[in-house]
């Protein structure tokens, strides 16, 4: 990042200064950071809370598989039919631009425009909750994460689109009938590209591929993830496996909250699911709020996270839960 790295640059004399004068202290373990946990309809509780007070937002949303997605919007609707998403977008970000962009490609897959119907509000949402400084890391499958690019970029601008993480894993039957697909897209947005925060220093370090052509004292420190991330999907047994049948290593969470936020900065996950976003930005001394509809969703993270504080939304009369 521009900012992180002109402070480092702005203070580096005086950090090597004192350096020379005595050896460095090792850094003491951050504080554990403080968890939320909302039970409810995850659009309904992001609406609630205070615009800018997030630096880091990471959202996995269910995969496209229709009928559950087209229930959730429908209730986003008629709860606030003055809040369309579509008259969101017209009163501002790349308005025209955007409403035509989403036209062709409702005629060109109408189960995308399902799917991005019920996306849609809640990224509305997220972006409201981005501090200026924050950055929006969208978890997708390889279905759905060309088409999320081209609507982001006309929604929020491109010039806010920072990187394409490819998530690569090698797991679980493969087919023969065509190259096996094994990895997911994380698409990653800045607020501001001209101050979010980034830091590659503190980002976990990997092997050299080959680390014969480096010098032995970068191959024992390792090198900075690219933008291809290969990391083993939750082992079956482990003290990180919850049973929860869509839950993410906490190494690729690791990575994204370290790069992208700081220790006391807040930190929102509004599919949470088992609460990985949550476990790993405590350990590292942030602040999480993570939000479920699901119970079963929201007993595994009690589980996980007993210093949690858990909400529980209210349930109005006439107002369907999702599936």
């Amino acid at each position: 990042m521009a900012a992180a790295r002109a402070v480092t640059d702005a203070t580096a004399p005086a950090a090597m200064t004192a350096a020379a004068a005595e050896p460095e202290a090792p850094a003491a373990p951050p504080e554990v950071g403080s968890v939320e946990i909302h039970e409810g309809d995850n659009l309904e509780v992001v609406r609630g809370l205070p615009d800018e007070s997030f630096t880091l937002i990471y959202l996995d949303p269910p995969f496209n598989t229709g009928r559950v997605q087209e229930r959730a919007l429908e209730t986003a609707r008629s709860r606030h039919p003055s809040r369309s998403s579509e008259a969101i977008v017209r009163r501002g970000f790349h308005g025209r631009e955007y409403v035509r962009i989403r036209g062709d490609l409702r005629a060109y897959d109408d189960r995308f425009d399902d799917y991005w119907g019920f996306l849609e509000p809640r990224l509305l949402e997220a972006w409201r909750l981005l501090a200026d400084d924050g950055t929006l890391y969208l978890h997708l499958d390889y279905r759905e994460a060309h088409y999320a690019k081209v609507l982001l970029d006309a929604l929020v601008g491109r010039e806010r689109f920072l990187n394409e993480l490819i998530w690569a894993y090698d797991y679980g039957a493969k087919t023969r009938k065509r190259w096996p697909t094994k990895h997911d897209t994380i698409l990653v947005y800045v607020k501001n590209p001209q101050c979010y925060w980034f830091d590659s220093d503190a980002v976990d370090r990997e092997p050299y591929m080959a680390p014969g052509l480096v010098t032995p004292e970068k191959a024992e420190r390792g090198k900075l993830p690219t933008d291809v991330w290969w990391h083993t999907i939750v082992p079956t047994t482990g003290r990180e496996k919850t049973g929860y049948p869509t839950q993410k290593p906490e190494g690729i969470l690791r990575r994204v909250v370290q790069a992208s936020s700081r220790p006391g900065d807040r930190v929102l996950d509004f599919f949470a699911g088992s609460g990985t976003t949550g476990a790993v930005a405590s350990a590292l001394g942030r602040h999480a709020v993570l939000v479920d509809h699901n119970p079963e969703a929201v007993a595994v993270m009690r589980d996980r996270l007993p210093h949690a504080r858990v909400f529980a939304q209210p349930t109005e009369p006439g107002h369907p839960s999702h599936p």
